[in-house]
């Protein structure tokens, strides 16, 4: 699986402090201002040439797990949301997006560009363009990172980004036999030829085709390679349990103390106001250890409950030209200076792309591990946080895998997912990219 890294610069009031991490976040105030309060220097200059881009805001509505208050919904609803969230939070007039981008993984065939459904349902006009990307677990990332090249190469100075996904509804499918057969039969011109095909339907036709969860390429589920990574770099159950834990006290303390600001209401037609995510669930190890393994079956590692749960949700960030941010009257969070893809075998390190990306953003960027105030890595499954942190924190895998002469180092926990992450806030694939960047 590919994975992404953004890095953006924080201004302090004595000393500039960067954060970047598997998904960065970070406040920023503009650079007119940082010139007021300090000398520029190379760490706190924007590429020659290029547009300086910001994060204007981003929201997202709740994160519910499926089968809750969203099930009836579709998935430009919820995007549709999330952009009215964003237009209510930012009052940015409609007129001066000039470009909306989206990210999502499961498609709806009815809605295939659902980034231009959820724009049109969300009141923005039907000259604004929009597209939809997907790339797995990174599709809103994607879509963000659209954003900043379009705006880095003077084609827009307003894009709105962002993600969504239901789990409630995946599309099913009838079997290929019983899609063939319909396809023949809207063919057929004579009532004969209808009825010969007609009694050539078996009952096994009748068998739905369930949406596939593991990788094509490999077969194997995420939850497999999980188990399989965590294996392979010594992971044990007892420390996947203690780091599942961890993510939903830091959850729950986060949302407790009003820090996940980037929330925002949505009234659910027909049914209440959803103010908060409903997956953050901080148990014990008792209740946890009692689980049974969910993949690999009886002696795996990855269980339900240290593993993210199926979620729906949405979010969007509005992205900006600096120019354009201090001419409507903006204050900048956030800078978005560089970001890194990288791509692995799928069969054995499917799930390590923070380990080869987090190098070469910070190389990138002239920076080290040690000027990183906070790291943000999406949590899939906490084996493979675990095995990605042993990884980075190895001679050995730099060596072999990654031809380094030596290891990035590990993050220091205290400044790790400090707020909690996927594990327990949710995992709407197409939306969850974006969440640890603001």
């Amino acid at each position: 699986m590919s994975s992404m890294l953004t890095s953006a610069i924080r201004s302090l009031p004595v000393s500039s402090a960067w954060a970047a991490g598997a998904f960065a976040r970070s406040l920023s105030c503009s650079s007119q201002l940082q010139a007021t309060a300090q000398p520029k220097t190379k760490k706190t200059l924007g590429k020659s040439g290029v547009k300086n881009v910001v994060v204007v805001e981003g929201v997202r509505i709740p994160f519910l797990q499926s089968g809750t208050s969203y099930a009836d919904l579709m998935p430009h609803d919820l995007a549709r949301a999330a952009l009215q969230g964003l237009l209510t939070r930012t009052s940015v007039p409609k007129d001066v997006v000039d470009y909306i981008v989206y990210g999502t993984v499961i498609q709806e065939v009815k809605t295939s560009n659902v980034a231009r459904e959820a724009a049109l349902g969300a009141g923005f006009s039907d000259k604004t363009p929009a597209h939809t990307v997907t790339m797995a677990c990174i599709s809103s990332n994607q879509a963000m990172t659209t954003g900043v090249g379009l705006i880095a190469a003077g084609q827009c100075d307003v894009v709105v980004a962002g993600g969504v996904e239901l789990m409630s509804d995946v599309p099913i499918r009838h079997s290929r036999k019983m899609r063939k057969t319909m396809l023949t039969l809207n063919r057929a011109k004579t009532l004969g030829q209808k009825l010969s095909l007609i009694s050539k339907i078996r009952p096994d036709y009748f068998a739905p085709e369930l949406p596939a969860v593991a990788e094509f390429s490999t077969s194997e589920t995420m939850g497999h390679s999980a188990d399989r990574l965590a294996a392979a770099f010594g992971v044990s159950r007892l420390e996947q349990d203690e780091y599942a834990l961890r993510s939903h006290t830091l959850a729950k303390k986060a949302q407790d103390e009003g820090l996940l600001l980037d929330v925002v209401p949505f009234k659910v037609p027909g049914k209440d106001t959803v103010t908060k995510d409903n997956g953050i669930r901080p148990s014990s190890m008792e209740q946890m250890g009692k689980l049974k393994p969910a993949f690999v079956k009886p002696y795996g590692t990855v269980t339900a409950a240290n593993s993210s749960f199926l979620t729906d949700g949405a979010s969007a960030i509005l992205l900006m030209s600096e120019e354009k941010a201090l001419a409507m009257g903006y204050k900048p969070k956030a800078y978005l200076r560089d970001f890194v893809y990288v791509s692995q075998d799928p069969k054995d390190q499917l799930l390590l792309g923070p380990t080869y990306a987090t190098p070469k953003v910070l190389e990138k960027a002239g920076l080290t591990l040690s000027d990183i105030d906070v790291f943000e890595f999406h949590e899939a499954f906490a084996g493979q946080i675990l095995a990605n942190l042993k990884a980075m924190d190895s001679d050995w895998f730099a060596q072999n895998y990654m031809g380094r002469k030596s290891k990035v180092g590990a993050p220091p926990l205290d400044k790790f997912n400090t707020w909690g992450g996927s594990l327990s806030l949710g995992h709407p694939f197409g939306a969850t990219g974006w969440r640890p960047v603001i």
